[in-house]
């Protein structure tokens, strides 16, 4: 890879391999083809494309990073349109409010990826199921005093991710 230009240079050498992988796996050219894109962005923006020693097994984790992401949002879009579904038409949001709590979401899923794996479930064990700090701290194998602090810096971490 030149030093240059070395996002454009793996795109060269490598686009065609991963469209084809991303294919293979995901069994559809389109979302294939989207996320081959999304995996050069991603690089592209974190600009450490230079530092790359093994191409091929590098693009396959940003890809399957992606796919999980993509995966997980397809979810969580799905489980608020079947509560929607679940509620009498008087009470259902309007077209731009459910956007924009579907956006809202994507933030917060954003934000809730980018931390550690027992701050999230912390987070996710207060705020979808109503557990109690003490319920949450035996689950997780940790006190009550940690379950707080892991509380404290997910539902920041989401504040932050709103207010941006």
């Amino acid at each position: 890879m030149s030093a240059v230009h070395p996002v454009a240079d793996l795109y060269t050498e490598h686009h065609r391999w991963l469209l084809g992988w991303l294919r293979r796996k995901l069994g559809c050219h389109d979302q294939a083809a989207d996320l081959a894109q999304d995996t050069f962005v991603s690089i592209l923006t974190a600009g450490n494309a230079g530092e790359i020693r093994e191409a091929r097994p590098f693009l396959a984790t940003v890809a399957n990073r992606l796919v999980a992401h993509r995966y997980r949002r397809q979810l969580l879009e799905n489980a608020y349109l079947e509560a929607l579904a679940a509620l009498p038409e008087a009470l259902a949001p309007s077209p731009e409010d459910r956007l924009q709590a579907l956006q809202v979401l994507q933030q917060l899923d954003q934000a809730l990826d980018g931390l550690p794996p027992a701050v999230r479930q912390a987070f996710l064990l207060a705020h979808l199921e109503g557990a109690s700090y003490a319920e949450i701290g035996e689950r997780l194998g940790v006190s009550t005093s940690s379950v707080k602090q892991y509380l404290t810096r997910a539902n920041r971490q989401c504040f932050f991710a709103i207010a941006a």
